[in-house]
């Protein structure tokens, strides 16, 4: 049985104990926070894991298989880097570091380690975001021509970092995890007005070799909760909901040429079809994310939420940051290895 250890008992972090508990093949051994009025919330939960405020402890159990990371942002890069160093596989939330050379750093590390290193990319593990994937893998869809995302709410507002590192994570994670492609520029946007250079809303588009384009609109001070995306391709057209009981909806819709009467000439026509609302089985994102993580470990190696993911979705976010920053368009590098 694995013995598992978490560091940040806050919002998220409860989450990660009810799954451990849940999970026949490992037991939460230590529970690590700052706060000591966290811990002594989860000795309603688990009254037999150990709670500390240091995470040295952690470290130090040469018992101790594994680590989740569920802290501020900031915080990911040194306590990954120790806990590998320490000899623990790890699994640490989004975004794996604030940086891609921290990243990058992670990843080489984790391959001299031998360890598995996992970012909790979740939306790869919901079970419509994998229906959607199924479908673009069989050529369903055809050429897809753009996508757009909308991620809003009012609340709840972060203090580490802005709406760009706290909501645009997931949709880039599932635009790269759909596409099996990476973006080569980004135009960014955005605007604080609750805090000093933290942005509350944010808007990106980032351009794919071709004519592949995707719209971010991501925002924690909005009136509308929305966690939508849209694709929009030759064959079809599709969209994700997360908030809706009608989770994916599949549309015969589009447009394009059609020879016409006139000799060598075409006109664009436009067909309105059915929509299909396919029959999606529940699984809970987190359990199956940690489910994947415990088996990664066990096989020793790791192909969803990967490291090298991780560090994808970070250049890509920093690439959006610097955009911000100077308003202009930023070619994203690839090339950078450490």
């Amino acid at each position: 049985m694995l013995r598992i250890g978490l560091i940040g008992c806050g919002y998220w972090g409860k989450n990660y104990l009810r799954i451990v508990n849940e999970n026949p093949e490992c037991i939460m051994k230590y529970c690590c926070d700052l706060n000591s009025e966290n811990l002594s919330k989860y000795s309603i939960i688990n009254s037999e894991v150990k709670k500390t405020v240091d995470y040295n402890d952690l470290l130090n159990d040469d018992s101790l298989d594994a680590i989740i990371i569920s802290t501020p942002a900031e915080t990911h890069y040194h306590l990954a880097k120790e806990a590998l160093e320490a000899g623990k596989h790890v699994l640490v939330e989004k975004p794996l570091t604030r940086s891609s050379f921290d990243a990058r750093d992670l990843v080489n590390l984790a391959k001299d380690k031998n360890k598995i290193l996992m970012v909790g990319h979740i939306f790869e593990f919901n079970p419509a975001v994998n229906k959607i994937k199924d479908y673009i893998e069989k050529g369903e869809f055809g050429e897809i021509y753009y996508f757009y995302f909308n991620r809003t709410g009012l609340g709840p507002i972060r203090e580490d970092v802005g709406a760009l590192w706290d909501l645009v994570p997931h949709d880039v994670s599932i635009l790269l995890y759909l596409l099996k492609k990476k973006p080569e520029s980004v135009l960014a946007s955005g605007s604080a007005y609750l805090q000093n250079g933290i942005e509350d809303v944010v808007f990106l588009t980032l351009k794919f070799n071709g004519n592949l384009i995707a719209n971010i609109h991501a925002s924690w001070l909005d009136p509308y909760k929305i966690r939508k995306m849209t694709m929009v391709a030759e064959k079809k057209m599709l969209v994700f909901d997360d908030t809706s009981n009608e989770t994916l909806k599949i549309f015969d819709r589009g447009a394009g040429p059609v020879e016409s009467e006139s000799f060598a000439s075409f006109k664009t026509q436009i067909w309105d079809g059915d929509i299909l609302i396919p029959k999606i089985k529940f699984v809970e994102p987190l359990k199956a994310e940690f489910s994947y993580f415990i088996n990664c470990i066990k096989k020793g190696k790791i192909q969803k939420s990967s490291p090298e993911d991780g560090y994808n979705v970070v250049n890509i976010l920093e690439s959006a940051q610097k955009s911000i920053e100077m308003g202009k368009t930023i070619k994203i590098d690839w090339t950078k290895k450490k």
